[in-house]
């Protein structure tokens, strides 16, 4: 997370909250301030991001999404001397795009000049009082821009808004090594499935019934290079009433078509499944059916990444793969059991122990009063002393220790007798 339906929902806000907004000034890059080794390695992760070298006395902002890409155009607002500036002038006020990928924890939120979030690492200004800025952020630290970016070449067409293409660059190249692999890894391949990440393979393979540890190519092969579904009603941009999520009662065994129309469910949840502002995710976690809910197995692919499943992994499974995602939530259960049966054992348990604990302490104060009352000397009590749990080997070479002593006193009592006679 984020993935192709998030970065989507992130182009569409940019698109709301900056309509009819003019910003103006160069674009900013965050500094962070080298306090010890942490900052360190933060300040150098945002340091490797180029600056956006684009300054304009006023421009607008528009976004677009494609996959797991969200391109950011900043569009200067044409003057009427315009045709009097000098000829750098002129090519500073050209377009200029900046395309993000958002990492793990990327987003944009427009906020108040002094409300800015903690880890906003560029900034956009607007030219009003007061000042508003639209920041990108990025907690983790995993996400880039490219200034005067384009697509990456080596992602494949958007599974959501080119679908058709998408299916086809599929298909096309079922003999490629690549779909040797299963079917699990290879959703997350961006080259020919951009935009799907973790959850949503769990989601869409969830509800074919297919094992994520099976050959790819054995899913895909029979499939037809044109949807017959998706050509009863052209695509459509916004898809507020998408057909009624194109009838999803008749799920059949097409993976490609649950590529396309699974990420448009959680687009349709809107601010329910993804929201900068509020991060209210009820709705989006009431959507899911596989992912992180309780009852699914866990396995790590190949590549280390946690696949959420029902059933049987398949034959393609890696051998000794643990789950430690599936132990933490099973823990996390046992913890917040707070049942009758379990306080009273738990409280059981606990008497049992201090009982266990104190029973020692009690013999061992009274050896030490049999000792001192019969020797008369304190002296001779830390030889005595056993801490609880000790040994009866311990007390007996204690003993042997005891008796030369006494020995000792009977040796120096003879020769005091002889000579007194």
């Amino acid at each position: 997370m984020p993935e192709g339906p998030e970065l989507h929902l992130a182009s569409l806000y940019v698109n709301k909250m900056c309509d009819g907004v003019v910003f103006c000034g160069p674009v900013v890059k965050s500094e962070v301030v080298k306090t010890n080794k942490t900052d360190r390695i933060f300040a150098d992760k945002v340091s490797k991001f180029p600056d956006v070298p684009f300054t304009c006395e006023a421009y607008r902002i528009t976004a677009t999404s494609r996959g797991k890409e969200v391109k950011l155009t900043l569009t200067p607002i044409k003057s009427d001397d315009a045709p009097k500036r000098g000829a750098k002038a002129r090519q500073a006020d050209r377009p200029m795009d900046v395309v993000f990928r958002f990492g793990m924890s990327g987003y944009f939120r427009f906020t108040g000049e002094d409300e800015l979030p903690k880890h906003a690492h560029l900034r956009f200004y607007s030219k009003e009082k007061p000042c508003r800025v639209l920041s990108f952020v990025d907690t983790r630290r995993f996400g880039s821009w490219e200034p005067c970016g384009t697509w990456q070449p080596d992602r494949g067409p958007c599974i959501m808004f080119e679908y058709q293409s998408f299916r086809e660059n599929v298909l096309s190249h079922l003999s490629d090594r690549t779909f040797d692999r299963p079917i699990c890894e290879v959703l997350l391949n961006q080259k020919y499935f951009n935009g799907i990440g973790n959850y949503l393979r769990a989601e869409i393979l969830y509800r074919l019934s297919i094992p994520p540890f099976v050959c790819a190519r054995s899913i895909l092969e029979g499939l037809e290079p044109d949807d017959p579904l998706e050509n009863e009603k052209p695509l459509k941009k916004e898809f507020t009433q998408m057909a009624q999520m194109k009838d999803m009662k008749r799920e059949t065994g097409d993976l490609l078509r649950l590529c396309h129309t699974v990420p448009l469910e959680v687009v349709n949840l809107g601010g329910k499944g993804y929201d900068p502002e509020k991060a209210d995710y009820s709705g989006f976690e009431a959507w899911l059916q596989c992912y992180y809910v309780d009852g699914m197995k866990t396995l790590r692919d190949h590549n280390g990444r946690t696949v959420w499943f029902k059933g049987d992994p398949g034959p393609m499974a890696p051998s000794g793969s643990k789950s430690p995602k599936a132990k933490k939530r099973t823990k996390k259960a046992d913890d917040h059991d707070y049942s009758q049966e379990k306080v009273t054992s738990h409280s059981e348990s606990t008497t049992k122990k201090k009982v266990k604990k104190e029973t020692p302490k009690k013999e061992n104060a009274f050896r030490l009063k049999e000792v001192v009352s019969k020797r008369g000397k304190a002296e001779n009590t830390q030889e005595v002393r056993l801490p609880s749990g000790t040994r009866s080997s311990s007390r007996t070479r204690k003993s042997i220790r005891a008796e030369p002593t006494e020995g000792q006193k009977r040796r120096t009592g003879r020769v005091t007798r002889k000579d007194s006679k």
